[in-house]
């Protein structure tokens, strides 16, 4: 049975009733209430905006969504909930108006609109609370000497790189270390295996199974170093939820993107896919997600594979992610780019 817990302090006692009865959504699911923390898979952190309190828990695995209340509608409810999601550590937060409705705001900085009923709240959280994160990374120094300074792959990435930030496709990486306190900011990296708060990434495929995969937390712009701004995927551990890597020996590495998982999904399935770009930006006519599954779990990556296999060319694909962006598939990232870049709106629709 999966069980949730409720923590912290309500904003009012109305707002901690509602919160309550969105817990009572999840009962009706199987899911038990438990009172430690510590044994919960789920939950329900409860915040005043004056003093948000981060719930630090000890599992990457536990999902916390944040509660908090105001007695007026945000003018800009990304700007005034993001900073709050980060300060919480939390993996999307929820702004209630009384009257109003609800602001969800996830880490991929999507933000959107909803009624106030429980029973909406659980069906928007539920398979999010209960996706499978796949982010841990296992580091193998076994990169063939001939790679440990890159190739002409990595150096397509690299340009693939600078030329997104030409065309203003990478918004700027949210300046995270304004707003945690050093330990909080290594808890935060540590539960989420990033090195920054950073948004897109790039791959190419090296041969049948493997391919270079831009790092986590790095700046897409300037990306140069083996081991440090590029990643060679080797394989995927599904037991253990680990994606392996190849990397030269005697070196700090750092992780490779969370959507390392969704990049090994589709390149698996479709050998004819060289390259894949995601990019948080959209584009018209193109089939999506239905639900906006944090980035770097199974879920999500399952859900975009089988709709790339759905597409009528699956290795010039477009797919949209809900609230999110798009995952995109070539010959090469400047294939995808010289395809796309004409027609990407940079404001993704939020449902």
């Amino acid at each position: 049975m999966r069980k949730y817990a409720i923590w912290g302090t309500a904003t009012s006692p109305t707002h901690e009733e509602w919160v309550r009865g969105v817990g009572k959504e999840f009962e009706k699911d199987d899911f038990a209430r438990v009172d430690d923390v510590a044994d919960a898979d789920f939950v329900l952190n409860m915040f005043d905006a004056a003093d948000p309190k981060a719930f630090r828990r000890s599992s990457r695995g536990t999902y916390s969504a944040a509660f908090y209340e105001l007695p007026d509608a945000p003018v800009d409810a990304l700007k005034e909930s993001y900073p709050m999601l980060v300060r919480t550590l939390s993996n999307v937060v929820l702004l209630r108006v009384p009257g109003k409705g609800v602001w969800f705001t996830t880490m991929e900085r999507g933000t959107y609109h909803v009624a106030d009923d429980p029973k909406e709240i659980y069906a928007r959280l539920e398979p999010l609370a209960t996706s499978r994160l796949v982010i841990d990374n296992e580091w193998i120094p076994d990169l063939e000497p001939e790679l440990w300074g890159g190739d002409e792959i990595t150096a397509d990435i690299g340009e693939a790189g600078r030329r997104l930030d030409e065309l203003d496709l990478l918004p700027s990486p949210f300046p995270v270390e304004e707003y945690l306190s050093g330990r909080d900011l290594r808890h935060v990296m540590r539960l989420y295996s990033v090195g920054g708060l950073s948004y897109g990434n790039l791959s190419a495929r090296k041969d049948e199974t493997r391919f270079w995969m831009s790092a986590s937390g790095v700046d897409k712009s300037q990306l140069e170093t083996v081991g440090r701004d590029f990643l060679m995927v080797k394989d995927f551990d599904d037991d253990r939820g680990m994606i392996v890597l190849s990397v030269p020996p005697g070196i700090e590495a750092r992780r490779v993107s969370v959507d390392a998982i969704e990049h090994w999904m589709i390149y698996q399935a479709h050998p004819e896919v060289r390259a894949i770009l995601h990019v948080h930006a959209w584009m018209e006519g193109i089939a999506a997600t239905d639900v906006n599954y944090p980035c770097g779990t199974q879920e999500l990556a399952v859900a975009v594979a089988d709709l790339v296999a759905l597409e009528p060319d699956p290795a010039h694909a477009v797919i949209g992610l809900r609230n999110h962006g798009i995952t995109c598939t070539g010959e090469s990232l400047a294939e995808i780019l010289d395809r796309v870049a004409p027609k990407v709106l940079r404001q993704v629709p939020m449902t």
